[in-house]
């Protein structure tokens, strides 16, 4: 049982996209950047995203991704789910045939385990995620490409004449 680079990046791209969509559409190549996930990987997983009416997509200059919801109406789990991932911790696939077509001896054990991952996963939502980051905020939003700095002039008042 695990979670794989799918569903971990799935949320930190959609963590990225809720930190940043106060300033209008998120780009994928700004997501890519910052975050340092391939921009292939982020249009497959975007794909998905989309269909699941979990981020819209504006097209031409200025384009790119919105939340097509309210932060606190998107949880983790609707993510995991959006992309396809699997949290499974049965050897079957919770089919129920994991000895020789029947039931193992911890089968409910694994099964339960699924349901309160899923459980938890659901009740976390993007808003929350979000007050997390917000005193580091700077540090994990920005580039890690060096600024321009302006100089600083520092003016001299004028003398009485």
């Amino acid at each position: 049982m695990r979670l794989t680079t799918k569903g971990r990046f799935a949320v930190t791209a959609m963590l990225d996209l809720a930190m940043n969509h106060q300033h209008g559409p998120v780009t994928l190549a700004g997501i890519s950047e910052r975050q340092r996930i391939s921009l292939s990987y982020l249009e497959q997983l975007f794909g998905k995203l989309r269909r699941r009416d979990l981020v819209t997509s504006v097209r031409g200059p200025g384009g790119g991704y919105n939340l097509g919801r309210e932060l606190a109406a998107i949880s983790v789990a609707d993510i995991i789910r959006a992309v396809d991932e699997v949290l499974d911790a049965t050897q079957c696939g919770g089919k129920s045939n994991c000895h020789e077509e029947h039931v193992c001896m911890t089968h409910n054990l694994w099964a339960n385990l699924n349901a309160r991952m899923y459980e938890y996963l659901g009740s976390v939502s993007l808003a929350d995620l979000v007050k997390e980051q917000r005193p580091d905020a700077a540090t994990v939003l920005h580039d890690q490409r060096p600024t321009r700095r302006s100089k600083t002039v520092t003016l001299e008042p004028a003398a009485a004449v």
